[in-house]
């Protein structure tokens, strides 16, 4: 079973990152950019085909590793 975590930045948290990349699109002339946050993709592969336990998997695996949740939000999309 596939899936992919999406991690990012929760509102309210500076982006500085996000920041240098959207004076970095300015710079190369793309006009109308409002705004940029970055984030981080995980694809992971796992075994069985539970989707629910699967889930859960993964949500311990972002509760423990891959995000911080101080500061940032996830999202689960099981494929």
């Amino acid at each position: 079973m596939k899936a992919r975590v999406i991690v990012t930045l929760k509102n309210g948290v500076l982006d500085p990152q996000g920041k240098a990349i959207e004076g970095a699109l300015g710079g190369l002339g793309f006009d109308g950019i409002g705004s940029v946050r970055q984030g981080k993709v995980f694809d992971v592969e796992l075994d069985g085909s539970d989707a629910s336990a699967a889930k859960a998997k993964l949500e311990q695996m972002c509760e423990k590793l891959l995000a911080n949740t101080v500061i940032e939000n996830y999202a689960i999309e099981i494929e």
